[in-house]
């Protein structure tokens, strides 16, 4: 197996070096058909992580052109993750798209289509992120503010 290859995913991924040796593998050395594998046991993953409960969180403020703002709270489940570069952007993230896209509620943010990528919706953007950090990842509030 190629180790470039191993590393390319692993930095496209951010999956671990045994896995992405494995989906390479899987994949006959198909670079797109690991990232596909990868993806799919991630999201596996974050699904049995769903029902775990959130104790940490961050408070993540977010100011567009000085017309929009937007404060969220985002939940994970140590204050290890909470930190981590992977959950603070997955925060700014959501906060652009909560300025952007207006969503109503929390179940309306989940359901958008994900500004950065919209071949994802906000909820596989997070399921993402919980795959890569191995936490359950919860928004649990926001509020929107334009003048």
């Amino acid at each position: 197996m190629d180790s470039k290859l191993v590393v390319k995913l692993r930095e496209k991924t951010g999956a671990g070096v045994m896995e992405c040796k494995r989906a390479l593998e899987k994949a006959g050395g198909d670079f797109e058909k690991a990232v596909e594998f990868i993806h799919e046991a991630g999201i596996l993953k974050a699904e049995s992580k769903k029902g775990r409960k959130t104790g940490a969180g961050l408070l993540y403020s977010y100011i567009h052109n000085e017309r929009v703002g937007v404060l969220l709270e985002v939940r994970a489940e140590t204050d290890f993750v909470v930190r981590s570069e992977p959950f603070k952007e997955l925060a700014h993230n959501l906060a652009m798209q909560i300025a952007a896209m207006e969503p109503a509620d929390i179940e309306g943010l989940l359901k958008q289509p994900f500004i950065k990528d919209e071949s994802l919706t906000i909820a596989d953007a997070i399921k993402r992120v919980t795959a890569k950090v191995g936490e359950n990842i919860k928004v649990e509030k926001f509020c929107r503010y334009e003048l």
